[in-house]
């Protein structure tokens, strides 16, 4: 009998610290990446059972639902869980995207989420261009997509970088005077 008894506790005593050790929490995770600006509806996000112990507080928990009206402000990579500080309102956006066509290769390291500085070199008047200006340091690159002309070949990219309101103008009066524009990988990602 006291044998019987040593068993049923050890088996309940193994049970509860089973349980107790698989203190997993249902978040969320981006389906595929998130841009900067985009909303976070259930069509992009999965859920994932992870074990966060005291860092659950900082990450969407499927329990509290999806936060409504709310906007990614830095981009999430695919697979990567919700973390809360990646979320605001629309109106504290302080970066567009902006398409940029750029006609060299680029670095394997510019991809979506990295920075890159970018120059422009202004059409001059015997055909050429100026030197180039730096203008837009440590730049986060949104999405990077293979330009493509009407017969399919492709010999351009396009970059969607982040740029404030107040970079805007330099930016769009380049690209409207034809300036020839060069991007530089910034793996320090400053923006000095």
């Amino acid at each position: 009998m006291v044998g019987v008894l040593l068993v049923l506790a050890s088996v309940v005593g193994v049970i509860s610290l089973v349980g107790s050790a698989d203190q997993t929490t249902e978040v969320y995770a981006a389906r595929d990446s998130i841009a900067v600006g985009e909303k976070l509806t259930t069509d992009n996000l999965v859920r994932a059972k992870v074990r966060l112990g005291d860092t659950e507080e900082h990450y969407i928990t499927v329990e509290a639902g999806l936060p409504d009206g709310l906007v990614a402000v830095q981009r999430i990579g695919k697979s990567q869980l919700v973390p809360k500080e990646s979320l605001a309102a629309v109106d504290s956006l302080d970066r567009k995207p902006v398409a940029v066509t750029i006609d060299e290769p680029l670095p394997p390291q510019a991809v979506a989420g990295t920075r890159v500085d970018v120059w422009v070199a202004l059409p001059d008047a015997r055909n050429g261009f100026s030197e180039p200006k730096l203008l837009l340091p440590g730049a986060e690159i949104a999405q990077v997509t293979a330009a493509t002309t009407t017969l399919g070949s492709s010999r351009s990219t396009v970059l969607m970088v982040l740029v404030a309101d107040s970079q805007m103008p330099p930016l769009l009066g380049a690209q409207a005077n034809k300036a020839k524009i060069s991007v530089v990988w910034n793996p320090r990602g400053d923006r000095s």
